[in-house]
C-alpha cells in the first residue's frame, strides 16, 4: 500500500504526475464522494512537466547528498515534500529570507510576482530549457535558408514570458550555482544579470554548435559535457593551432580545385561545401592518439573520399592522380577510385605514429559500417585490448539521407554495448549536406534530425555549422575526449551543403533551384576563415596567399610524378597479410595442398576437455549425458558426430595458436541444440567454455550469441576476418534461409571483395540446409544462389590442371559436407593453406544426430585431408559395372538416405 512515508522514498520524478506533484496517498487516490472540481495548475508547478522532471530529479540528487549544494529555494521545497506537503505548499521562501507571517495571516507562497527565490527557480528552468531545446534555434545552416531540424518554430520554453519575466527583468541579479552556469562563478563574482545569462545560453547552445545530450540517463556524462561547454571560452586556439587548422583547410579546398582543373569531366564526388571535414577529422585523430589510440579504422561513402584519402590517410596524391589518368596497374583493383580503401601509417603533430585504415566500400551506402566495427574489434583482440578499448577506434562517415534511411545503421549501432561486439565507442561524422541526391530532407526522414536514431543508444549528438571551421575542430576534439572518457559512441552532425550536383556532371538546379542560387553566392569556408583571421590580425592576406600558392605548387609536383607512379597492392593490404601471395601471384603459381589431419594425442586431449567440466559445476542432466557420449566417442575413436568433429577442429586449431571466433544467433548452444559450446550451471547460471580450458598456450576461442541481426552481424564478422590470416572466423545463420537478410554483404564483399579491392578473407559462412525444415522459410540455404555467385566459367569444363588449382582460383568455395570428418577437414583447411578464400558451408540439420552420419578418429589424423569426392565405401556390394544403369552424384543429406534406401 502506498502511504505518505513510502511515497517520500520515491524519486522526485516518480511523484511528478500530470504536471503537478502529489505526495499524500489521499491525493493520489481521492474518494469519489469527496471529489472537487479540478483546480488550474499553480504557476509554481511549471517545472513538473516532462521536460523538467529530469532536472528536478537531478536537483533532488544534489540535495540528498548535500542540502547546501542547491539553492535555498530547492532546499525548502524538498524539505516540504519530505514532510508530505503538496507542490504549492512545499514551495515557499525560507524564513531566513522572507519574514514569517503573523499569527492568523495566510502563508506566503512564491508566485510569478518576482521574489528572489522565485526568480532563481525560474532562471534554473530557463537555463535548463536552453540545455534541452537550444539546438532547435542554433545557427547551423551555412546557407541560412533551411531549418536543420525541419521545424520552423521557436520552442516556447525559451521565451521569457513562459517564466513570468519581462524585458524589465533583464537587469536582475541572479546567483550562479547548480543549474545556473556554475562554471562562470568566481571568487569575485557570484551573480550575473539575467540578460547576460540568457546571452551566454544563446552563445553556448544556440550558436554554431547545437548539442543534444540531456536524453543521456547517466548524470556523470551530462555533467562532463556541461563542464566542457558551459565555460567562458569552450575553444580558444593559439596562433599555432590556428595556423594548423588553416593549413589543413587550404589543403582540403586546394585538392578539390586542383582535381577539378585537371580532370573537369571526371566524377570525383568532391567535398566542396564541407571542406572543414578534413581539419576536423585530423584533429579527431590527433586527439585520439594522445589518448592512446594506435589504430583508426574508417568507413565512409563516396562523398569526399578522395580528399580523405589524400589529406587524412595520406595516400600519395601521385597515386590518386595516376588513377585518374587510367594508367595500367600492377595489381588492378576492379572498382571505381572512390570505392577503394587504403592502409597507411603516418605521424601526428606530437610525433606519435598511428595506423590508418579506410575500408573499401560498395555503392551500397552504409554497408561498410559493421565491417569497420568488426575490424576494430579484431585489432583490439590481437592487441589484447578487448576490455579497455584504448588501442583501436572506429570512425564512420555518413551522409544525412543514408544515416536516417539505411537499416544497417541501427543494426551496427546496436553492437556498441554487447560484450563480444563492443569497441569502446565509434565516432560518427554525418556530412549533412541537407540533400539526398535530389531528395529534400522532408522526404528523406521522419525525424527532426538525421542523427536522431543515435538517441536510441544514449549517444551525445553535436550539431555544428560546417562553415565554422574552428567549431568543427572543437567538436571533433570534444568527441575524441568523450569517447576516451566514457567508451561510448558519439555523433557529429556537420551541417553543410553540396556545392555541385550529386556528381560534378549533374545539374542540381532542376530540383533545388533556391538552394543552389544561395550556394552560388556562398563564400567557401576557407574564404570565410581567412577573412576572420585577417580581421583578428592573426595572419595577413599575404601570409595566406603565399601558403595557398605553396600548396598548389605541391599539387603540381604530385601531378608531374603521377605519370611514372607505379601502385602496388601494399597500399590496400595491412602488415599482417605480408607473405601471402597477391591475387596476381596466386594466378601464376599452383600451391601445394596441405594435409589437414591432426595428431591423435591432440584430438584425444581436446575430446577429454570438451566432455568434462569443473568439480561442483551443475550441468543439466541431459547435457551431462551428451558430453559423456562425446568423450567416449573420441576416446574409442568411433561414432564421432557432427558437433564433436567441429569441436575437435576448433580445439586443435586453438592449440596451434589460431584464434577461433564463432558468432551468430544462438550459436553458443546451437539453434538445433547441437553445439553446447557454453555450459551453464543449473544453480548459479555461471558459464564455462571448455574450449578455453585446453591449456595456457592455446589461442582464445570465442563463441558468442549475436543480436538478432543478419546484415550487421555478417558484416561485422567479415570485418573481423580481414585483420589477420591467423584467425578462423565463422558466422552461422539460424536457418540458411535467413542469410538473404545479409545478401548485400554476400554479394558485395564476400563474393567480389578480392576481385574489386584485393581484399582477402577466410570467413566461414555456416548455413543450415535441408528440406526437413519447418516450412518454406526454414528449409533451404539456397545453394543454387551461391553457386551462381561463383566465378567459374559456366560453359567450359575445366582441364585436370584447372581442377587441381580450382580452389585457389575461385572467388569463394561452396561446400556441403557429407561426413563429420570432412567437416573437420574443411574447417582446418581454411587455415592450413597459403592463401585465404571465403567458405560457404552448408550442413544438414538431419545429419547432426543421424546414426549413419558418423566418422572415425582415424579419418581425422595423420596424413588425412579434405575429400572432394567420397567413393562408394562398399563397392563389393554393387552389381557388376556393366549392369549399373544410373550414377548419382550427391552431397550431404541425400547420400545417407540413398544408402538407407539401397540397403
Amino acid at each position: 500500500m502506498l502511504t505518505r512515508q513510502s511515497l517520500r522514498r520515491l524519486p522526485i520524478s516518480s511523484r511528478l504526475l500530470s504536471g503537478r506533484v502529489y505526495v499524500p496517498s489521499h491525493a493520489l487516490f481521492p474518494r469519489r464522494e469527496m471529489a472537487t472540481p479540478a483546480k488550474p495548475p499553480s504557476p509554481n508547478d511549471i517545472f513538473a512537466n516532462g521536460t523538467n522532471a529530469y532536472y528536478a530529479e537531478e536537483m533532488y540528487r544534489h540535495w540528498r547528498q548535500d542540502p547546501k549544494s542547491v539553492h535555498a529555494s530547492w532546499d525548502v521545497y524538498f524539505r516540504g515534500l519530505d514532510k508530505g506537503l503538496s507542490s504549492p505548499q512545499a514551495f515557499q521562501p525560507p524564513p531566513s529570507l522572507v519574514a514569517p507571517p503573523a499569527d492568523g495571516a495566510p502563508a506566503l507562497y512564491a508566485t510569478s510576482g518576482g521574489t528572489e527565490l522565485d526568480d532563481h527557480l525560474k532562471v534554473q528552468l530557463l537555463v535548463r530549457a536552453y540545455q534541452v531545446r537550444g539546438h532547435h534555434v542554433a545557427e547551423l545552416d551555412p546557407l541560412g535558408i533551411l531549418d536543420t531540424d525541419l521545424a520552423d518554430y521557436r520552442p516556447p520554453e525559451l521565451e521569457l514570458s513562459r517564466y513570468g519575466f519581462t524585458e524589465r527583468d533583464l537587469d536582475k541579479d541572479i546567483t550562479l550555482g547548480p543549474g545556473i552556469l556554475p562554471h562562470f562563478a568566481t571568487e569575485d563574482r557570484k551573480t550575473m544579470k539575467l540578460g547576460e545569462i540568457i546571452k551566454l545560453c544563446k552563445r553556448i547552445y544556440c550558436g554554431a554548435v547545437g548539442i543534444q545530450y540531456v536524453h543521456i540517463p547517466d548524470k556523470d556524462q551530462c555533467d562532463w559535457i556541461r563542464e566542457r561547454i558551459e565555460i567562458p571560452k569552450p575553444w580558444n586556439y593559439t596562433v599555432e593551432e590556428k595556423r594548423m587548422i588553416l593549413d589543413r583547410l587550404i589543403w582540403s579546398e586546394s585538392f578539390e580545385k586542383f582535381i577539378a582543373s585537371k580532370y573537369p569531366n571526371e566524377k570525383r564526388f568532391g567535398l566542396e561545401g564541407c571542406e572543414a571535414l578534413i581539419p576536423g577529422m585530423k584533429a579527431l585523430i590527433d586527439r585520439s592518439v594522445e589518448h592512446g589510440v594506435k589504430h583508426v579504422t574508417m568507413g565512409m561513402p563516396h562523398r569526399g573520399r578522395l580528399n580523405v584519402l589524400a589529406n587524412v590517410i595520406r595516400k600519395p596524391i601521385e597515386a590518386i592522380l595516376n588513377e585518374f589518368s587510367g594508367a595500367e596497374e600492377d595489381e588492378p583493383a576492379g572498382d571505381v577510385k572512390y570505392h577503394l580503401g587504403a592502409n597507411y601509417v603516418r605521424p601526428t603533430p606530437s610525433g606519435k605514429k598511428v595506423s590508418l585504415s579506410l575500408v573499401a566500400n560498395p555503392s551500397h551506402l552504409e554497408a561498410e559500417d559493421p565491417v569497420v566495427l568488426g575490424k576494430t574489434r579484431a585489432i583490439q583482440h590481437f592487441e589484447q585490448d578487448e576490455h579497455a578499448h584504448n588501442t583501436a577506434m572506429g570512425v564512420l562517415l555518413h551522409g544525412d539521407a543514408a544515416f536516417a534511411g539505411q537499416g544497417v545503421v541501427y543494426e551496427t549501432m546496436g553492437f556498441h554495448n554487447l560484450p563480444h561486439y563492443g569497441t569502446g565507442g565509434t565516432i560518427h561524422l554525418i556530412v549533412n549536406n541537407q540533400i539526398g541526391f535530389t531528395t529534400d530532407p522532408r522526404f528523406a526522414r521522419s525525424t527532426p534530425y538525421p542523427s536522431d536514431i543515435a538517441k536510441s543508444i544514449d549517444s551525445p549528438i553535436f550539431h555544428v555549422n560546417g562553415d565554422n571551421v574552428e567549431a568543427v575542430n572543437f567538436v571533433c576534439q570534444l568527441a575524441a575526449d568523450y569517447r576516451a572518457k566514457f567508451k561510448r559512441d558519439v555523433v557529429l552532425d556537420i551541417v553543410c551543403y553540396r556545392r555541385h550536383g550529386h556528381n560534378e556532371t549533374d545539374q542540381p538546379m532542376f530540383t533545388q533551384p533556391r538552394m543552389y542560387k544561395a550556394i552560388k553566392d556562398q563564400p567557401t569556408p576557407l574564404t570565410q576563415y581567412s577573412k576572420f583571421l585577417v580581421g583578428r590580425g592573426t595572419f595577413t592576406e599575404k601570409d595566406i596567399e603565399e601558403h595557398k600558392k605553396w600548396v598548389w605548387g605541391m599539387l603540381e609536383k604530385a601531378a608531374a610524378g603521377a605519370k611514372d607512379y607505379v601502385p602496388t597492392s601494399k597500399e590496400w593490404l595491412s602488415a599482417s597479410w605480408q607473405g601471402f601471395p597477391s591475387p596476381k601471384q596466386l594466378a601464376d603459381q599452383t600451391l601445394p595442398t596441405r594435409r589437414t589431419g591432426s595428431d591423435e594425442e591432440t584430438l584425444k586431449r581436446v575430446g577429454k576437455v570438451i566432455s568434462n567440466y569443473p568439480n561442483g559445476f551443475q550441468v543439466h542432466s541431459n547435457l551431462a549425458r551428451i558430453l559423456s557420449t562425446r568423450g567416449k566417442a573420441v576416446e574409442e575413436g568411433k561414432n564421432i558426430d557432427w558437433s564433436t568433429a567441429e569441436a575437435l577442429a576448433f580445439g586443435s586449431l586453438a592449440l596451434e595458436k589460431i584464434h577461433v571466433r564463432v558468432s551468430g544467433q544462438d550459436v553458443e548452444r546451437g539453434t538445433f541444440s547441437q553445439r553446447h559450446a557454453v555450459l551453464h550451471d543449473q544453480e548459479t547460471e555461471a558459464q564455462y567454455v571448455p574450449l578455453n580450458d585446453l591449456g595456457s598456450s592455446q589461442a582464445r576461442f570465442v563463441v558468442c550469441n549475436s543480436s538478432l541481426s543478419e546484415f550487421g552481424a555478417l558484416g561485422f564478422e567479415l570485418g573481423y576476418s580481414l585483420v589477420s590470416p591467423d584467425c578462423l572466423t565463422m558466422w552461422e545463420a539460424q536457418f540458411g534461409d535467413f542469410a538473404n537478410n545479409a545478401q548485400c554483404i554476400i554479394d558485395q564483399f564476400i563474393a567480389s571483395g578480392e576481385r574489386k579491392w584485393l581484399q582477402r578473407s577466410g570467413l566461414v559462412v555456416s548455413l543450415p540446409h535441408g528440406y526437413d525444415g519447418q516450412g518454406p522459410e526454414h528449409s533451404s540455404g539456397r545453394i543454387e544462389r551461391f553457386l551462381q555467385l561463383c566465378d567459374d566459367h559456366p560453359h567450359v569444363f575445366p582441364s585436370p590442371e584447372k581442377i587441381e588449382r580450382q580452389h585457389q582460383d575461385c572467388n569463394m568455395q561452396v561446400v556441403y559436407p557429407t561426413t563429420p570428418a570432412n567437416y573437420f577437414h574443411v574447417l582446418r583447411r581454411q587455415i592450413h593453406r597459403d592463401f585465404r578464400k571465403p567458405l560457404i558451408l552448408f550442413f544438414s540439420k538431419n545429419l547432426l544426430r543421424h546414426p549413419k552420419a558418423r566418422s572415425e578418429l582415424s579419418e581425422m589424423v595423420g596424413e588425412t585431408s579434405f575429400q572432394r569426392y567420397i567413393p562408394e565405401p562398399h563397392p563389393e556390394t554393387l552389381v557388376s559395372p556393366e549392369d549399373i544403369k544410373r550414377h548419382i552424384l550427391c552431397t550431404g543429406n541425400p547420400k545417407h538416405f540413398l544408402r538407407i534406401a539401397y540397403l
